[in-house]
């Protein structure tokens, strides 16, 4: 397959041949949801709590005699159907995540950039040219690229003053491609990529 690389000023000034073992791989759906879940899960805190009957406070004594008084038995003015009673059933602290074999991590990556590719969200930068951070010409490269609304940047390593640049923008997400995931190559409208953050891609997906 081969992809278009384009300038700062948008414009195609190249195309070349990408890895077939990274974007022609079979789009496997399954696979891609199971991983989202997985990165999502271990996203969470898991740290909401209630109280049970036991751990509220107060509720020692019995409010009144079991018989003669006519009312309904009660033992504790902390029961659950009480205002300000313990919780049935209530969250407890948990660890949500699941391990996910890396086979699956990396087909899922591959399905992902196979399917952006295909759709035409790929978009191969051929670098940004900044020598210092400057939000405002990060802004107007993405612009000319038509990709400003929903889009995740992938970078090099070395490419420290683009993701500076590119980090403060609005409804768009900068990683270095050491740290591609299935959630945020997936979760945008363009996925914009620089030659050698593809090279690094590449080389990171093919082996």
């Amino acid at each position: 397959m081969k992809i278009p690389v384009r300038n700062r000023e948008g414009k195609t000034v190249e195309e070349i041949e990408v890895s077939p073992e990274v974007f022609e791989a079979d789009v496997n759906e399954a696979v891609v949801h199971q991983v989202i879940r997985a990165q999502l899960a271990a996203a969470r805190r898991g740290t909401a709590k209630t109280k049970t009957r036991a751990e509220v406070s107060g509720g020692g004594k019995k409010p009144w005699r079991q018989k003669g008084t006519g009312r309904a038995r009660i033992g504790s003015i902390r029961a659950p159907h009480w205002t300000g009673g313990g919780v049935v059933f209530g969250p407890t602290p948990r660890d949500y995540s699941f391990s996910v074999p890396k086979k699956m991590r990396r087909l899922a990556l591959r399905s992902i950039l196979t399917d952006k590719a295909r759709n035409g969200q790929l978009i191969i930068l051929d670098d940004f040219g900044l020598t210092e951070p400057k939000t405002k010409e990060a802004a107007n490269v993405l612009k000319n690229l038509n990709a400003l609304n929903k889009t995740t940047v992938v970078v090099s390593k070395d490419q420290d003053d683009a993701v500076r640049s590119v980090r403060n923008l609005e409804n768009v997400k900068v990683i270095y491609s050491s740290e591609i995931n299935a959630y945020d190559l997936l979760d945008n409208e363009h996925l914009v990529m620089t030659r050698a953050a593809l090279n690094s891609v590449e080389e990171g997906l093919s082996r």
